[in-house]
């Protein structure tokens, strides 16, 4: 019998049909358009960076680096926003939509700081004669992405029970206390990282490169959004997907106990 009920074989009705269907992901009108978006975005920033934006006098072609790495940090604050929002509503009250937010956003905040730790010492090598220094701002951010990636290990290694997934709650919890701490560093404790922004270090002179690093922004703050987005939907799947197994098994063994 086809549709969200059946018969079993004591003759009652029972749901066993994919719930599935009544959310069959209405939102695939927005998502692939959104996919299509980003990729434009990216494309446009691309010219920009390449085409459009002067190359900066001091700092050469390696200044171009800039417009990839500040996005990206601030698409690694938006992952970890996610997280936070989701782990702090999942310890409120529990539910496989929260958990799938916090896990998404946590991957999210992982994939970009992993750009971020990546794209700054190529930057530093250049402007400060070496790869790393362990610069208030440098060393929080890597503390921060090392918490992420313990939450991504913990989740991936560590089952997906109610304990497990309280305690990474947790864990989203606390490193999203140290998202301020990473942006006022430079303010509280100095260090050698550059404010380009508001100016210091230079600044940014030309109309493209303001124009480069605004298309930055909005180009990774939608593959941010994009990601979560994606993540949090194969979470809920997944999670949907166990719970009918655990169903079936507890119907199979109704039906033999009745037998």
């Amino acid at each position: 019998m086809s549709g969200a009920a059946s018969l079993n074989g004591a003759g009652r009705r029972t749901s066993v049909g994919p719930v599935a269907r009544a959310r069959t992901l209405p939102a695939d009108g927005v998502f692939y358009p959104l996919v299509m978006l980003t990729a434009v975005a990216f494309v446009v920033e691309i010219f920009f960076v390449f085409l459009r934006a002067p190359v900066e006098v001091r700092m050469g072609i390696v200044q171009k680096i800039f417009y990839f790495h500040v996005p990206s940090a601030y698409a690694m604050y938006l992952g970890a926003t996610a997280c936070f929002a989701g782990s702090a509503a999942y310890l409120v009250r529990p539910t496989d939509a929260r958990d799938a937010l916090a896990r998404a956003g946590a991957e999210a905040a992982v994939a970009f700081g992993a750009i971020v730790l990546t794209t700054g010492p190529l930057w530093g090598a250049k402007a400060w004669g070496t790869f790393w220094t362990w610069d208030p701002r440098l060393t929080t951010a890597l503390l921060s992405v090392l918490i992420y990636v313990a939450y991504v290990v913990l989740r991936a290694f560590a089952g997906d029970g109610s304990a497990e997934r309280k305690f990474s709650a947790a864990l989203g919890v606390l490193g999203a206390a140290n998202l301020p701490i990473i942006h006022f560093s430079v303010q509280k404790w100095g260090g050698q990282h550059p404010t380009v922004i508001t100016g210091k270090g230079g600044g940014l002179q030309h109309p493209d490169m303001k124009l480069a690093l605004a298309l930055g922004f909005l180009a990774f703050t939608m593959l941010a959004v994009l990601l979560v987005w994606a993540r949090t939907r194969v979470e809920l799947a997944r999670s949907r997907l166990r719970r009918a197994e655990e169903d079936a098994i507890d119907l199979g063994l109704d039906t033999r106990t009745e037998a």
